[in-house]
């Protein structure tokens, strides 16, 4: 599914290496935890794949293609198969929940038809049917989150990537979207989390990638957040 050939990643200006020489696999259907502290490299590793930002040097391998450097007119089609949430949400606050999913639906160009067939559809596998003529403003940040997952699931992504998707979540709230996280999953698509919540990392026992400065430091399936800098 995904895989860095001995990837770095090095700010022009600073000379900082923000990844070094990283090589990792990931499966596909696989649920991955990214973890580690501020400026270990998970954000720039997760927008390599979203293709925010270019290799230095090393190769990228999507689905068996190459995307280390492919020309920026296919960038768009590369994300077309990837689901994004983020810790803030990124609601359109104008719109109702519904409204926000079926926006998301009509840049990558479907139908109103298709909308109105798929937009409830989405919003109820989140449980949040009831909501869909409610504004962002009247939703808790657990219900706005998964307005944020149901957007990321429109296209039904083989991919979906959460930047610490339970940042701004009180702990139930969190395990909840961490569950709707794990059952997406397990229809197949995969899920990689990038967090700083060592108990839900723990809990859940999935595969923990650990970056430290740049490079990976534990690699473990079924770990735990805890390691020995």
């Amino acid at each position: 599914m995904i895989e860095f050939i001995n990837v770095s990643k090095e700010f022009d200006k600073s000379k900082k290496k923000a990844l070094s020489n990283v090589s990792v696999k990931i499966e596909k259907g696989e649920f991955v935890f990214l973890v580690g502290s501020s400026g270990a490299g998970k954000s720039t590793f997760m927008k390599l794949i979203m293709k925010e930002q270019e290799a230095s040097s090393g190769f990228i391998i999507l689905n068996g293609k190459d995307i280390t450097d492919i020309p920026k007119r296919e960038i768009p089609y590369i994300r077309r198969s990837m689901g994004v949430v983020f810790q803030d949400f990124r609601l359109l606050e104008n719109k109702t929940v519904y409204e926000n999913v079926a926006f998301a639906m009509e840049i990558i160009g479907y139908s109103k038809k298709e909308i109105r067939r798929k937009a409830p559809f989405v919003l109820g596998t989140v449980g949040l049917s009831e909501k869909a003529n409610s504004y962002p403003k009247e939703l808790s940040g657990g219900e706005q989150q998964r307005v944020s997952i149901a957007r990321a699931l429109v296209n039904n992504p083989h991919l979906l990537i959460a930047d610490e998707p339970t940042g701004n979540l009180d702990p139930k709230n969190a395990r909840e979207i961490m569950g709707y996280l794990e059952r997406i999953n397990k229809r197949g698509t995969t899920v990689i989390v990038a967090t700083h919540a060592q108990d839900l990392v723990d809990e859940m026992k999935k595969r923990v990638i650990v970056l430290d400065k740049g490079k990976i430091v534990r690699d473990e399936e079924r770990g735990l957040y805890n390691y020995v800098k």
